[in-house]
């Protein structure tokens, strides 16, 4: 388990969360993943409480594929939304996905959300940062 996580069954997960799970999900049946048939869903949630979900995007050469997090971001950032408060990943996986090295930095722009891995068992939850310490020192010197 990742340091700082907190693990939940689902059974004793909020409702609103619940909510993001359950829209999680159903964004993972969207995804595009004919290669690597690994499907993966995310919403993120903005400051005020609007819900973004994405899905993965493949792409027969691999680095241009899109995550589930970050298609989730620019929906996000297309609404006009800048701060997310938090981000919901899911994914049928023997533990609960992580965000990539990518993604974590792409959501380190826009705060430093709560972040809930899900899988069909399980679910962890800790802050961003957390999981990505310092994602801005030393760049540009920004705080």
């Amino acid at each position: 388990m990742i340091a700082g996580a907190r693990e939940f069954r689902h059974s004793k997960i909020m409702s609103e969360v619940d909510a993001w799970i359950r829209m999680a999900w159903e964004a993972r049946e969207a995804a595009y993943a004919p290669y690597s048939k690994f499907k993966v869903g995310a919403v993120v949630v903005g400051e005020g409480g609007e819900v973004f979900r994405g899905c993965n995007v493949e792409n027969l050469s691999y680095g241009l594929t899109q995550c589930a997090e970050r298609v989730a971001i620019g929906a996000g950032v297309v609404a006009g939304e800048r701060v997310f408060r938090c981000v919901v990943v899911v994914a049928e996986t023997a533990v609960p996905i992580s965000p990539c090295g990518a993604c974590r930095q792409v959501l380190a722009e826009f705060g430093d959300p709560e972040v809930w891995l899900v899988n069909r068992e399980t679910s962890v939850r800790f802050r961003l940062s957390e999981l990505l310490p310092r994602a801005r020192s030393g760049i540009l010197d920004l705080p």
